[in-house]
């Protein structure tokens, strides 16, 4: 079996077509259930390591259309594995203007050239959760304010580059929420924000029929690493849950740092 896919823009410049057989759509799964796992386990999505494990299979527009449907299934799974509590406050404080701004961003990302911006982003979460991590004794007051703000800029960067997951992760770790509480809130939030995204990016035709085969393969790994990652959670001390949040923001900003298109360009460019 052999599948054909276009190569992300990152290596647009040395390959022009890449080839998959078997063996490498094993390897996309085992990618895509470690992203699920860690996600879970960070407390705020898994698209935030999966958008970058797709950019190495996927155009683009490809992986918006892409993580968007995994990220349904996987929010749906997390609901269900930790449906023990949902902070109604907090869902509607931060998610509301995260669905809003969600929508904007969406249909923004057919027009902006979101590899600037993914740069920034990547240093402003290092910055931020070494600064948390370092002094411990900082935190973001847990203020409508800061709820709303954090919530339209999560739900924004989701619309326009495929993952928010992490600012709302600092958002939602302001709040002081039980884990598993975070868990099952952050992804309410998140699957009301892909369910209005998706709309758009099926108006924009990010959602390929050929790309539809991966569904069970995401379905497969959504669930499994949901489980998993929950027999994880329930072995982490709450007092320890606001640090691990912390350190799974610091690994996805290094990881987009080197995974940007931006730094990528700039490095072929001299």
């Amino acid at each position: 079996m052999v599948i054909k896919i276009k190569p992300p823009d990152t290596f647009g410049r040395l390959f022009r077509y890449k080839t998959l057989d078997i063996q490498l759509l094993i390897v996309f799964f085992l990618l895509t259930l470690v992203a699920e796992i860690v996600g879970t386990v960070g407390g705020f999505g898994s698209s935030v390591f999966f958008v970058p494990i797709a950019g190495y299979f996927l155009d683009f527009h490809s992986v918006l259309g892409i993580t968007v449907i995994f990220h349904i299934i996987s929010n749906i799974s997390k609901i269900l594995f930790f449906r023990e509590g949902i902070d109604k406050r907090t869902l509607l404080l931060v998610g509301i203007p995260s669905v809003i701004l969600g929508i904007v961003g969406a249909y923004f990302s057919s027009t902006v050239d979101s590899s600037l911006l993914q740069f920034i982003l990547a240093c402003f979460l290092i910055v931020l959760s070494l600064l948390f991590l370092i002094k411990k004794n900082i935190a973001v007051k847990p203020s409508v304010f800061n709820g709303v703000v954090g919530g339209a800029a999560s739900g924004f960067i989701a619309g326009l580059v495929g993952t928010g997951g992490a600012i709302r992760g600092i958002t939602l770790a302001a709040f002081n929420l039980e884990k598993k509480m975070f868990i099952a809130t952050s992804a309410l939030i998140d699957l009301f924000v892909d369910m209005a995204r998706s709309v758009v990016y099926i108006t924009n035709g990010f959602v390929h029929g050929h790309d539809l085969y991966l569904i069970p393969v995401l379905l497969v790994a959504a669930v499994a690493g949901t489980w998993i990652g929950k027999q994880i959670v329930l072995r982490i001390p709450q007092e320890n849950f606001r640090t691990i949040v912390l350190v799974s923001i610091l690994v996805v900003g290094i990881l987009s740092i080197f995974q940007s298109d931006f730094i990528s360009v700039s490095i072929i460019s001299r």
